[in-house]
Protein backbone atom coordinates (compact mmCIF):
# COMPACT_ATOMS: atom_id res chain seq x y z
CA UNK A 1 0.00 0.00 0.00
CA UNK A 2 1.32 3.41 -1.01
CA UNK A 3 -0.08 6.71 0.29
CA UNK A 4 0.66 10.10 -1.28
CA UNK A 5 -0.49 13.59 -0.25
CA UNK A 6 -2.04 15.91 -2.84
CA UNK A 7 -2.50 18.81 -0.44
CA UNK A 8 -5.21 19.97 1.97
CA UNK A 9 -7.10 16.75 2.87
CA UNK A 10 -6.59 14.96 -0.44
CA UNK A 11 -4.71 11.67 -0.57
CA UNK A 12 -4.24 8.81 -2.98
CA UNK A 13 -3.95 5.23 -1.79
CA UNK A 14 -2.54 2.62 -4.15
CA UNK A 15 -3.09 -1.03 -3.34
CA UNK A 16 -1.12 -3.56 -5.38
CA UNK A 17 -2.61 -6.90 -6.33
CA UNK A 18 0.25 -8.74 -7.90
CA UNK A 19 2.29 -7.27 -10.72
CA UNK A 20 -0.54 -6.43 -13.07
CA UNK A 21 -3.34 -4.94 -10.99
CA UNK A 22 -3.59 -1.93 -8.69
CA UNK A 23 -6.62 -0.48 -6.95
CA UNK A 24 -6.48 3.32 -6.83
CA UNK A 25 -8.34 5.24 -4.12
CA UNK A 26 -8.71 9.02 -4.03
CA UNK A 27 -10.00 10.90 -0.99
CA UNK A 28 -11.41 14.47 -0.88
CA UNK A 29 -10.31 16.10 -4.16
CA UNK A 30 -10.35 19.89 -3.78
CA UNK A 31 -11.37 22.73 -6.08
CA UNK A 32 -9.38 25.82 -7.15
CA UNK A 33 -11.01 27.88 -4.37
CA UNK A 34 -8.29 26.54 -2.08
CA UNK A 35 -5.54 28.29 -4.02
CA UNK A 36 -4.21 24.92 -5.18
CA UNK A 37 -4.85 23.34 -8.55
CA UNK A 38 -5.38 19.60 -8.47
CA UNK A 39 -4.10 17.89 -11.60
CA UNK A 40 -6.48 15.36 -13.23
CA UNK A 41 -6.56 12.22 -11.12
CA UNK A 42 -7.43 8.62 -11.92
CA UNK A 43 -9.21 6.45 -9.37
CA UNK A 44 -11.18 3.24 -9.00
CA UNK A 45 -12.71 4.35 -5.68
CA UNK A 46 -13.50 7.98 -4.83
CA UNK A 47 -14.29 8.95 -1.23
CA UNK A 48 -15.82 12.33 -0.33
CA UNK A 49 -16.13 13.13 3.37
CA UNK A 50 -18.54 16.07 3.01
CA UNK A 51 -20.06 18.32 0.40
CA UNK A 52 -17.81 21.39 0.58
CA UNK A 53 -15.91 22.73 -2.44
CA UNK A 54 -12.50 22.05 -0.91
CA UNK A 55 -13.34 18.34 -0.56
CA UNK A 56 -15.82 17.38 -3.30
CA UNK A 57 -14.22 18.25 -6.64
CA UNK A 58 -15.25 15.00 -8.32
CA UNK A 59 -14.80 16.65 -11.72
CA UNK A 60 -11.03 16.39 -11.27
CA UNK A 61 -11.26 12.59 -11.41
CA UNK A 62 -10.99 10.71 -14.69
CA UNK A 63 -12.73 7.49 -15.56
CA UNK A 64 -15.72 5.99 -13.82
CA UNK A 65 -14.76 5.47 -10.16
CA UNK A 66 -17.12 4.08 -7.56
CA UNK A 67 -18.19 7.20 -5.64
CA UNK A 68 -18.84 6.92 -1.90
CA UNK A 69 -20.19 9.95 -0.05
CA UNK A 70 -22.11 8.66 2.96
CA UNK A 71 -21.78 6.41 6.02
CA UNK A 72 -22.21 2.69 5.44
CA UNK A 73 -20.29 -0.45 4.57
CA UNK A 74 -18.93 -0.99 1.08
CA UNK A 75 -16.74 -3.49 -0.74
CA UNK A 76 -15.14 -2.54 -4.05
CA UNK A 77 -12.62 -4.75 -5.85
CA UNK A 78 -11.73 -6.54 -2.65
CA UNK A 79 -11.24 -3.33 -0.64
CA UNK A 80 -13.52 -2.84 2.36
CA UNK A 81 -14.64 0.73 3.09
CA UNK A 82 -16.57 1.78 6.17
CA UNK A 83 -18.13 5.24 6.42
CA UNK A 84 -18.78 6.48 9.96
CA UNK A 85 -21.05 9.40 10.88
CA UNK A 86 -19.45 12.40 12.59
CA UNK A 87 -19.71 16.19 12.76
CA UNK A 88 -17.84 19.04 11.09
CA UNK A 89 -18.12 21.09 14.29
CA UNK A 90 -18.40 20.61 18.03
CA UNK A 91 -22.14 21.37 18.20
CA UNK A 92 -23.56 18.29 16.44
CA UNK A 93 -23.35 19.78 12.97
CA UNK A 94 -25.43 22.90 13.60
CA UNK A 95 -22.64 25.17 12.29
CA UNK A 96 -20.93 23.26 9.48
CA UNK A 97 -22.93 20.08 9.02
CA UNK A 98 -22.04 16.41 9.03
CA UNK A 99 -18.80 14.68 8.09
CA UNK A 100 -18.05 11.08 7.14
CA UNK A 101 -15.02 9.32 8.60
CA UNK A 102 -13.70 6.57 6.33
CA UNK A 103 -11.83 3.42 7.26
CA UNK A 104 -10.21 1.65 4.31
CA UNK A 105 -9.12 -1.93 4.87
CA UNK A 106 -7.14 -4.20 2.60
CA UNK A 107 -6.05 -7.57 3.97
CA UNK A 108 -4.13 -6.74 7.18
CA UNK A 109 -3.85 -2.93 6.79
CA UNK A 110 -6.37 -0.34 7.98
CA UNK A 111 -6.28 3.36 7.10
CA UNK A 112 -8.58 5.98 8.63
CA UNK A 113 -9.29 9.41 7.10
CA UNK A 114 -11.13 11.71 9.51
CA UNK A 115 -12.23 14.28 6.92
CA UNK A 116 -13.05 17.66 8.45
CA UNK A 117 -13.76 16.27 11.88
CA UNK A 118 -14.73 19.12 14.20
CA UNK A 119 -15.56 17.18 17.36
CA UNK A 120 -13.07 17.82 20.16
CA UNK A 121 -13.42 14.16 21.07
CA UNK A 122 -14.79 11.08 19.40
CA UNK A 123 -17.69 9.30 21.02
CA UNK A 124 -17.08 5.78 22.41
CA UNK A 125 -19.25 4.43 19.57
CA UNK A 126 -17.11 6.16 16.94
CA UNK A 127 -13.91 4.86 18.52
CA UNK A 128 -15.31 1.35 18.48
CA UNK A 129 -16.36 1.63 14.84
CA UNK A 130 -12.94 2.94 13.79
CA UNK A 131 -11.19 0.11 15.64
CA UNK A 132 -7.49 -0.67 15.32
CA UNK A 133 -5.83 1.61 12.76
CA UNK A 134 -2.42 1.47 11.09
CA UNK A 135 -2.54 4.95 9.55
CA UNK A 136 -4.61 7.91 10.75
CA UNK A 137 -5.06 10.96 8.51
CA UNK A 138 -6.12 13.78 10.83
CA UNK A 139 -6.88 17.52 10.42
CA UNK A 140 -4.67 19.68 12.65
CA UNK A 141 -5.00 23.30 11.46
CA UNK A 142 -7.98 24.40 13.55
CA UNK A 143 -10.58 27.04 12.58
CA UNK A 144 -12.79 24.66 10.54
CA UNK A 145 -11.76 21.36 12.12
CA UNK A 146 -9.52 20.01 14.89
CA UNK A 147 -6.70 22.19 16.19
CA UNK A 148 -3.37 20.78 17.39
CA UNK A 149 -4.48 20.05 20.96
CA UNK A 150 -7.81 18.48 20.00
CA UNK A 151 -6.09 16.44 17.27
CA UNK A 152 -3.60 15.04 19.78
CA UNK A 153 -6.54 14.07 22.00
CA UNK A 154 -8.20 12.18 19.14
CA UNK A 155 -4.89 10.47 18.33
CA UNK A 156 -4.82 9.24 21.94
CA UNK A 157 -8.33 7.88 21.56
CA UNK A 158 -7.54 5.91 18.39
CA UNK A 159 -3.89 4.97 19.10
CA UNK A 160 -2.80 4.34 15.48
CA UNK A 161 0.65 3.15 14.44
CA UNK A 162 1.23 6.15 12.16
CA UNK A 163 -0.31 9.64 12.16
CA UNK A 164 -0.36 11.73 8.97
CA UNK A 165 -1.45 15.36 9.56
CA UNK A 166 -3.60 17.19 7.00
CA UNK A 167 -5.73 20.34 6.63
CA UNK A 168 -3.00 22.77 7.73
CA UNK A 169 -1.39 25.89 6.23
CA UNK A 170 0.61 25.36 3.04
CA UNK A 171 2.04 27.83 0.47
CA UNK A 172 -0.74 29.32 -1.73
CA UNK A 173 -3.46 27.91 0.52
CA UNK A 174 -6.19 30.54 0.79
CA UNK A 175 -7.79 29.19 3.97
CA UNK A 176 -6.43 30.67 7.21
CA UNK A 177 -5.46 27.74 9.41
CA UNK A 178 -2.47 26.91 11.60
CA UNK A 179 0.70 25.34 10.29
CA UNK A 180 1.61 21.74 10.99
CA UNK A 181 4.38 22.80 13.39
CA UNK A 182 1.89 23.41 16.21
CA UNK A 183 0.67 19.84 16.02
CA UNK A 184 4.22 18.47 15.82
CA UNK A 185 5.14 20.40 18.97
CA UNK A 186 2.15 19.02 20.87
CA UNK A 187 3.09 15.52 19.72
CA UNK A 188 6.72 15.98 20.78
CA UNK A 189 8.12 15.85 17.24
CA UNK A 190 11.20 18.09 16.88
CA UNK A 191 11.70 18.04 13.09
CA UNK A 192 9.16 18.19 10.28
CA UNK A 193 11.20 16.17 7.70
CA UNK A 194 8.47 15.72 5.02
CA UNK A 195 8.48 12.42 3.15
CA UNK A 196 7.45 11.99 -0.52
CA UNK A 197 5.18 9.04 0.22
CA UNK A 198 4.29 6.45 2.81
CA UNK A 199 4.79 2.80 1.85
CA UNK A 200 3.26 0.08 4.01
CA UNK A 201 4.09 -3.58 3.59
CA UNK A 202 2.28 -4.92 6.64
CA UNK A 203 2.29 -4.54 10.39
CA UNK A 204 5.60 -4.56 12.21
CA UNK A 205 6.59 -4.95 15.86
CA UNK A 206 7.13 -1.25 16.58
CA UNK A 207 5.22 0.21 19.51
CA UNK A 208 4.01 3.77 20.07
CA UNK A 209 2.76 6.38 17.60
CA UNK A 210 4.89 7.77 14.76
CA UNK A 211 4.05 11.09 13.06
CA UNK A 212 4.82 11.27 9.34
CA UNK A 213 4.51 14.56 7.45
CA UNK A 214 4.05 14.01 3.71
CA UNK A 215 5.11 16.38 0.94
CA UNK A 216 2.40 17.77 -1.28
CA UNK A 217 2.83 16.07 -4.66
Amino acid sequence: MTITFKGHSCFTIGISRGKQEQVRILIDPYGPETGFRLSPQEADILLVTHDHADHNNTGAVKGDPVLITHPGEYEVRGVFVQGISSYHDNVKGSERGENTIYVVEDESLRVCHLGDLGQDELTPEQVEQIGNVDVLMIPVGGTYSLDAVAASRVVSQIEPRIVVPMHYALPKFKVKVDGVEKFLKVMGVKEEDPQPKLVLKGRDAEEGVSVVVLKQL
